[in-house]
């Protein structure tokens, strides 16, 4: 078979850097494109020499110029770049015939309006929003298996919305009492220079923010509302934790059915699911068992107390969060398994 080819738009981010770590070692992909404004001209075995000897890391960064990236023989972009931005480059790609991959924000939100209540700016591409699909693979594959541009969601949303999803198209919750507190690892916050994320002041130290109204937020509940086909609103606490990667979520909310209509709803939701790991009644997932993988570990209990249930879900933050779910809809779209180079380990 020979390899698909494609670009990375972004790619010395904490994101992109995976996605080149992903698609170097992908048996039917080829990067054939990978720009980086700061490295533009360098190797990517230069940039980041943990893929010396690699085969493609020899391929040298480029400036984001979208005609070069079409004449790389792309048919494929992903997007690691900052929401904003990502559109405007979006928008040409497609115009080339080259497929979307979107991890930034920017076509995840159904209405232009509530991109510009959330990011606090007019959507830069209104048109494209009904064109884009939102790129969770156990809940829209067919749709991804055959779009044009799929607008990968956010790290946060995905590790709530998984665990919740089964259970609001069931009845099994009360839709008005979700709450859901989440930890994330420094490297959510992307590679920049910024005091607040140096080690001094993130180490040691834990903090919650992006109050009352995080940006993910929206996408978590327009696609919750969508799953239980009505208006659903939650509180949602998104924490920073002195760790690189890796995302824990707790998520409660009042139970109306039984604990055992949970566990059958959310087994026979994800059966065929390779990536979600099912860890049973009172197992609490661990980060360390998905870093560096495409694999979200959900575990739930019941609090007789309160009559709550709770949710808990673990997944990397750069992995399921973001680029190996990328590359998981890559292969959907390429008509490939979805495992294909993304390992079980």
């Amino acid at each position: 078979m020979e390899a698909i080819k494609v670009a990375i738009l972004g790619a010395s981010g904490y994101t992109g850097m995976e996605l080149v770590r992903l698609l170097l070692g992908h048996p039917a992909a080829q990067i054939t494109a990978a720009t980086s404004r700061a490295n533009a001209g360098r190797r990517i075995d230069g940039v980041f020499p943990r893929f010396a000897q690699l085969p493609g890391s020899q391929l040298t960064f480029i400036e984001p110029d979208m005609e070069a990236v079409a004449a790389s023989g792309a048919t494929v972009a992903f997007l690691a770049l900052p929401h904003g931005t990502a559109a405007e480059y979006a928008t040409s790609l497609l115009d080339k015939g080259i497929r979307v991959i979107d991890l930034s924000a920017d076509f995840r939100l159904r209405k232009a309006s509530v991109y510009e209540e959330f990011y606090g700016e007019a959507h830069p591409a209104p048109d494209l929003l009904d064109t884009a699909v939102y790129g969770l693979p156990e809940v829209h594959a067919g749709a991804i298996a055959s779009a044009s541009l799929v607008a990968s969601p956010g790290c946060y949303p995905t590790s709530i919305l998984l665990p919740l999803i089964p259970l609001l198209r069931e009845e099994l919750i009360d839709p008005s009492s979700i709450i859901a507190n989440s930890l994330s690892g420094v490297s959510g916050a992307g590679r920049k220079a910024d005091l607040s994320l140096l080690f001094v002041e993130c180490n040691e130290s834990m903090r919650a923010y992006g109050l009352p109204r995080h940006r993910h937020l929206s996408e978590i509940e327009q696609e919750l509302s969508a799953a239980a086909g009505k208006t659903i609103v939650i509180t949602f606490v998104p924490h920073l934790i002195p760790v690189n990667s890796g995302i824990c979520t707790t998520t409660t909310a009042t139970l109306k059915g039984d604990l055992a209509d949970v566990e059958h709803a959310l087994r026979s939701t994800y059966e065929n699911s390779p990536f979600v790991r099912l860890l049973g009644n009172e197992a609490c997932p661990d980060t360390k068992n998905v870093t560096r993988t495409n694999f979200i570990d959900i575990g739930w209990q019941y609090d007789e107390r309160t009559g709550r249930l709770l949710l808990l879900s673990a997944e990397d933050n750069l992995g399921k969060g973001a680029a190996s779910q990328a590359v998981q809809s890559f292969n959907l779209m390429a008509g490939l398994p979805e495992m294909t180079g993304l390992g079980m380990v």
